[in-house]
């Protein structure tokens, strides 16, 4: 699991991309007193941070998003408050990034400040997605970021899922694919997502080594 200062997630719209970084923040507050989520992801306006801001500030989490503090707008306005985030080296901090070219743009603003500190890139793939179900589909985007960004992916995240309704059988293809673009590319896999109650069942050596239990927190019980 990445111990980096600065942890730059991306992924396809509908990847689990948010609801991974959220995670991600919740859980290193519970090690570091210093913690911000930055919300950058401009492509998915329907799924934000901010809607939790409140929550995860009760946590002591700091919150960045665009600067327009209006929840029902979703303009790309990216405050110069994050180039501080990414800058302090007293606090830990994760970049949700949204995961196509436009998304890798936003990331390319960052990309020499980001070089400059310790760092991962990752990329969260979820099977079930249409667009990333092959190893070929994945590399794809991939390497679009990598291009566009002038960054380096470090390391993949299996978030395969079906909401509540995500089984075993999801993670273990997730788990699957993951491998297959490891094999391809030589980026490991960095994380195993699955909700706390899938996660119980996994008796997969492989899987276990990096699973990461996560609570779902982006989504209303009526959005099973």
């Amino acid at each position: 699991m990445t111990d980096k200062r600065v942890t730059i997630v991306t992924g396809h719209y509908g990847s689990g991309k948010t609801e991974f970084s959220v995670n991600l923040a919740i859980n290193l507050i519970k090690k570091n007193e210093n913690v911000s989520i930055a919300d950058l992801d401009i492509v998915n306006t329907y799924f934000r941070t901010r809607e939790r801001r409140e929550f995860l500030e009760s946590l002591g989490i700091h919150v960045c998003d665009s600067s327009v503090k209006t929840p029902a707008l979703d303009l790309p306005a990216i405050p110069a408050e994050v180039m501080g985030i990414i800058q302090n080296k007293s606090a830990k901090a994760v970049l949700d990034i949204g995961g196509d070219a436009v998304g890798a743009r936003v990331l390319a603003r960052f990309t020499p400040l980001v070089e400059k500190t310790e760092h991962d890139l990752l990329f969260v793939i979820n099977a079930n997605r249409p667009e990333t179900q092959t190893a070929e589909d994945v590399i794809e985007y991939i390497r679009a970021i990598e291009e566009t960004s002038g960054l380096k992916v470090t390391g993949l995240v299996n978030t395969t899922h079906l909401l509540k309704d995500t089984s075993l059988e999801d993670v273990e293809r997730g788990h699957k694919l993951a491998k297959a673009v490891y094999e391809l590319t030589g980026i490991p896999i960095a994380y195993e997502v699955a909700i706390e109650s899938v996660a119980a069942q996994i008796e997969d050596e492989e899987i276990k080594e990096k699973l990461f239990p996560i609570k779902m927190y982006m989504r209303e019980d009526w959005m099973s």
